[in-house]
């Protein structure tokens, strides 16, 4: 495995994000690798490592004072063996070649073991959303779209949101690949719900985790009621994952953004969460302002220079890191283990580094990896995908119940795949395996392509 692993590197050198998840990969999936040693003799793992088609492309617009801005737009189509591309699309200044090729091979397997017939892929730009009008995202998502819509298609590789890229941003690219088209399809998914959306997808991810958290919890003969949770990030995703484990009766103490994080040890009750929605969905405001009404919390700033986070050193039973990747160090990690955290559940996506995961299956933490955990996002984009091509929008107690079954499936077929390969309770190993199997399974009877 070593030998596989060094090849990929030294084919991508300086891409540590995907050399990150190709090792996490890897190394969980050994057993599977020594059981069918046919794949190694079709060369699965060079194959599955191997985007099928990587875009990159320039974006050119301009702001509202007339100065012309270049961005540069991606899209890695990673694997189509269970159905068409599916994956979000990141607005950040972070975004590189790097990250969305880990995103979208995480993406492959996350699908996966949804049980949606859907392939994996990711894209987005290193343009920031952040501070800029309705006027100039529109213009940047218009230039965007001018050259993504050759490559993608309701039957071939079908966007979403993801960090940066949410109902405005969908708007103004659905408007755009329109008017290109001249078709109305389902071509990308968190659409608004009065022209295509799904209920319930905007709360999915969140609430698919919580859901993931509560299956965990329950195998222990436990509930989430009466947990003190840390959960970071204060976007989407955090936002509807404290909202269900408000809703189920837990204790969220903490939000955070890119400036610093609040710990509100009263907790975050609904009236509270819903100033945080209005925060930073409407205004587009920073976290501290929570501090600044609720007097009771208390602001700390960020020092993205410091060898840990301060908000994963707070007593707590649950964790839910919810705002971007390697936001968990190995410090962090042990942190949050001597302060009495016994869940770990992921709602960003690798939130944790390599070294932070082995801490927490050495301590016996439940750990839900975020290919599992976070899934829910994608399974109703899925659903909303089925829905557009019925031209149907089912009630959102429908779409949520089918949420709930599919997170349900997902613990089952991670916890049933750990078991068969002697590593009881290990969900981490459980669900790359499951989600490997799959497509790997799918790429064979395909043949060499």
């Amino acid at each position: 495995m070593e030998n596989e692993i060094n090849i990929i590197k030294g084919r991508d050198p300086g891409e540590r994000e995907f050399h990150q998840a190709v090792t996490e990969v890897l190394e969980s999936i050994a057993p599977v690798l020594e059981k069918n040693p046919e794949y190694r003799r079709l060369k699965i793992v060079q194959r599955i490592t191997e985007p099928e088609r990587v875009i990159i492309f320039r974006v050119p617009w301009m702001d509202d004072r007339g100065e012309v801005h270049v961005n540069r737009g991606f899209r890695i189509e990673m694997n189509s063996a269970l159905g068409p591309y599916k994956g979000g699309l990141r607005f950040h200044p972070s975004v590189n070649l790097s990250i969305l090729k880990f995103l979208a091979f995480e993406q492959v397997f996350k699908n996966a073991l949804t049980t949606l017939q859907i392939g994996g892929g990711k894209g987005g730009s290193d343009f920031d959303p952040k501070g800029k009008s309705d006027s100039e995202v529109m213009r940047f998502c218009q230039s965007f779209m001018a050259e993504l819509f050759r490559h993608i298609g309701s039957n071939t590789d079908i966007p979403a949101g993801d960090i940066g890229v949410g109902a405005r941003e969908i708007g103004f690219l659905f408007g755009m690949y329109k008017k290109l088209k001249n078709e109305f399809t389902g071509v990308l998914t968190g659409k608004s719900i009065g022209w295509g959306g799904s209920l319930i997808r905007p709360e999915a991810t969140g609430y698919g985790c919580v859901y993931f958290a509560a299956e965990m919890l329950a195998e222990k003969n436990s509930t989430i009621s009466d947990k003190v949770c840390l959960v970071s990030g204060s976007g989407n995703v955090a936002q509807f994952t404290s909202e269900k484990i408000i809703a189920l009766g837990g204790k969220v103490i903490t939000l955070s953004d890119s400036s610093g994080y609040i710990l509100d040890e009263s907790g975050i009750d609904e009236n509270k969460l819903n100033f945080v929605k209005r925060l930073k969905n409407v205004k587009r405001g920073r976290i501290k302002e929570y501090a600044d009404k609720y007097k009771e919390a208390v602001y700390t700033v960020c020092d993205h220079g410091a060898d840990s986070n301060p908000l994963w050193n707070h007593k707590a039973d649950c964790a839910f890191p919810s705002a971007t990747e390697n936001e968990i160090n190995e410090t962090d990690a042990q942190n949050l283990i001597n302060n009495g955290v016994s869940l770990v559940c992921e709602g960003a996506n690798m939130p944790t580094i390599y070294g932070g995961v082995k801490l927490f299956l050495d301590n016996n933490i439940l750990y839900g990896p975020a290919k599992a955990a976070n899934a829910g996002g994608v399974a109703v984009s899925g659903l909303e995908m089925a829905q557009n091509s019925m031209r149907l929008c089912w009630p959102a107690k429908e779409v949520d119940e089918r949420l709930k079954i599919i997170m349900k499936n997902i613990h089952r077929s991670s916890l049933d795949a750990a078991e068969q390969y002697s590593l009881p309770g290990n969900y981490f190993s459980g669900a790359n395996m499951a989600g490997f199997i799959k497509v790997v399974e799918a790429m064979i009877d395909q043949g060499l392509v």
